[in-house]
């Protein structure tokens, strides 16, 4: 994660910086028009390579930015035409494609081609020889002439045409050698940003030309292999510094010692100045902390804790808890929610009325379900963020919301709700970025695990986001069962991330599945955070059965089969996060490791009174309930959904990847003494009406 006080934008991976540009500077706006931030003539600059515009992420949203008028967005694209192995377009012009793609998404185009030093050869050109030369030599062959001197420029390159030998002549070799390329003339570089700068009513883009490796001649200027170049010897020390004329000394080359200016010269003077304009010698985060009174729980989500057996699903749940939370005096022009287009989907079209669709635009047209309570209404100090089918650019939306209290000083408290499996599987780098931005916020994953979505098959049933999730060391991720549960989980991020300002974010998963939601019991508030509570306790049961999210209630069922057909007694417990059960096994095993401390895991401290064996089940890969084997302290078996989804019943589904009441009661037994005779087995498998001879849920 980037130091506290130093990155304000890390990215990630190359081609993550300009959508993340695009839906800041989009954000930027949003709270413009809501009133939250006064108008101001900060911009958002984006500086990226020719390569990675290559990338989906790069070009993915410029429409966006053009359609919304973004005109404090800049991006800088330094062409220097090489990929890390060879030429960006070694047959084409990269300049020229990409103009054609800005051009046609809308966007103000600046091109930086060719330095001052050569506008008298230009002047000079008068039958456009040299201008024709230019533009039909491919970029691959202008690698080959930055990667060599002016003798062979002078034969190769102006030795085309009588006219190009005739302009050549007029230039030494080594003046031929010097002459640059736009994005190396600082003049024209003044011009370009202050053209961008100053331009209105468009995005800009500034298409800068460059040699790669500029000034490190035979050593790496132009080569394929410039990106490997790690150090140069001696001579091409004394080359580079031939080459700009620097006042150092050979010994000095030699030595690698630092020039710097005497502290009384113009160059330390200005350099001085500037860096305490920009307010010191490196970046620096906003770390202005602005605390959010956080509303009591009771007053947004009281129907969740005193449910009282009514049915609903947690998706629904959590979207009357975000409705209670926008009507908030305090709190709820904070609460940004948003979705790519799934919001009626998530039950979410209510909130149409109530807060409005962000339109930079406003609403131009009369919506077709107009006379609908729940109609479809823009509005340009709308609330809701509905992006469209581009999970990228929810994210990106979702990350300039959660990183406002550092960038704008103003914290903003975001609620991303999408299909799950369209989250860390699809744009993990996106959020795993967030993350390194130190970003606060909910991403909600919706119609969540693999057997709770029926009929929809592989490709949107989830089964390994939360195994993704744990990897992110900011991330604190849930499965909830029930939506008292969630209403404990919301308020505690709440409280940690707008009150105590730690810069973590919040994963929960959440199921389009109705079930009676009962009541909150007492005593159980601790426990939902920190991972794991006893929902049905029993005194000297014969096993105990860990469940979390949808497959809880199987567990319960389990517990009923056990008792009803076989006397096994069982305890049962939701599991709300496996998650930060490892964690904080994790941190327990450290601390007794440095400190020789008896510290014991909260599951061990949980599970620690009885040796009864344990059965864990999830509705998600085998790998999450797997993470806390080691804080167990008994025989310890795990049922998960390895393996494709399928298209199938809810019921199916769970029968196939052996997660339902059945096959946990199968499980249990087969770890009690009765069930050690495989023939008992076999029989009891026959009373459950189990399939022993299925095939494995990995096999293909």
């Amino acid at each position: 994660m980037a130091d506290g006080n130093f990155w304000q934008f890390p990215t990630g991976s190359m081609g993550l910086g300009p959508i993340s540009a695009i839906y800041h500077a989009r954000f930027m706006r949003y709270l413009e028009n809501r009133g939250l931030l006064e108008p101001q003539e900060r911009k958002v600059w984006g500086v990226f390579g020719d390569g990675e515009m290559d990338e989906p992420e790069s070009l993915a949203a410029l429409s966006l930015a053009s359609r919304e008028t973004l005109d404090n967005l800049v991006f800088v694209v330094n062409c220097n035409l090489q990929r890390l192995d060879g030429p960006v377009r070694g047959n084409g012009h990269i300049v020229d494609e990409l103009e054609t793609i800005f051009t046609g998404a809308g966007w103000n185009v600046i091109k930086l081609l060719w330095g001052a030093d050569w506008d008298p050869l230009f002047a000079r050109d008068k039958s456009d020889e040299l201008v024709n030369a230019l533009n039909q030599t491919v970029d691959g062959q202008l690698q080959t002439f930055a990667a060599n001197d002016g003798a062979f420029n002078r034969e190769h390159f102006f030795g085309q045409t009588p006219g190009m030998r005739a302009i050549g002549a007029t230039l030494t070799d080594d003046e031929i050698d010097r002459l640059r390329r736009g994005g190396h003339d600082m003049k024209k570089i003044h011009a370009a940003y202050q053209a961008a700068a100053n331009h209105r009513g468009q995005p800009t883009v500034i298409l800068a030309q460059t040699k790669k490796g500029f000034g490190m001649g035979p050593a790496g200027q132009g080569k394929m292999t410039t990106h490997q170049q790690k150090k140069l010897d001696t001579s091409d020390l004394i080359a580079f510094r031939d080459r700009f004329r620097l006042p150092i000394s050979d010994a000095d080359c030699e030595a690698l010692a630092f020039y710097k200016p005497a502290d009384d010269s113009a160059e330390m003077r200005h350099l001085l100045a500037r860096r305490a304009s920009l307010g010191g010698f490196m970046p620096r985060r906003n770390t202005v902390q602005t605390k959010l009174a956080v509303p009591d729980i009771g007053s947004y989500a009281k129907f969740a804790l005193e449910a009282d057996g009514k049915d609903m699903s947690s998706t629904m749940a959590l979207v009357r808890m975000m409705g209670g939370l926008l009507k908030d005096a305090t709190i709820g022009k904070h609460i940004v929610p948003i979705v790519a287009d799934e919001a009626r989907t998530f039950g979410m079209a209510n909130l149409f009325r109530q807060v409005g669709i962000y339109s930079a635009q406003g609403q131009l047209y009369e919506p077709e379900d107009i006379g609908s309570i729940l109609s479809y209404r823009e509005a340009k100090d709308g609330q809701i963020l509905e992006e469209g089918i581009i999970e990228a650019g929810a994210i990106s939306s979702w990350t300039a919301a959660a990183t406002s209290y550092s960038v704008h000083g103003l914290p903003m408290l975001p609620f991303y709700i999408y299909y799950s499996m369209f989250g860390f599987q699809r744009i993990g780098d996106l959020i795993w970025a967030a993350a390194d931005q130190r970003a606060r916020g909910f991403l909600i994953g919706a119609t969540s695990g693999r057997t709770t979505l029926a009929g929809e098959g592989l490709q949107h049933q989830d089964g390994s986001s939360h195994l993704m999730a744990a990897t992110v060391p900011n991330c604190v991720s849930y499965d909830p069962a029930y939506a008292y549960e969630l209403a404990v989980i919301v308020q505690d991020g709440m409280q940690r991330m707008l009150d105590d300002n730690e810069d973590i974010f919040y994963y929960v998963t959440v199921t389009n599945e109705n079930d009676a939601q009962p009541s909150i019991p007492p005593g159980v508030e601790e426990g939902i955070r920190r991972g794991m509570y006893c929902l049905q306790p029993q005194e000297n049961a014969d096993v105990r059965l860990l469940a979390a999210g949808p497959i809880l209630k199987e567990s319960i069922a389990a517990a009923a089969l056990l008792k009803e057909k076989f006397g096994v007694s069982a305890e049962v417990w939701s599991v709300t996060s496996y998650t930060e059960l490892a964690r904080d096994g994790i941190a327990a095993e450290r601390n007794q490791r440095l400190s020789n401390c008896p510290t014991e895991a909260y599951v061990a401290q949980q599970l620690g009174q009885s040796n009864a064996p344990v059965i864990a089940a999830s509705d998600y890969v085998r790998g999450i309930p797997e993470s806390i084997r080691a804080y167990v302290p008994a025989r310890y078996v795990t049922l998960g959904t390895d393996g494709f989804g399928r298209s199938d019943t809810r019921a199916n589904l769970r029968d196939f990847f052996e997660v339902d009441a059945k096959w946990i009661a199968f499980s249990a037994l087969r770890e009690l003494p009765l069930g050690k005779d495989a023939a008992q087995m076999t029989k009891f498998a026959d009373m459950l009406g189990l399939d022993l001879t299925k095939p494995l849920s990995t096999a293909i």
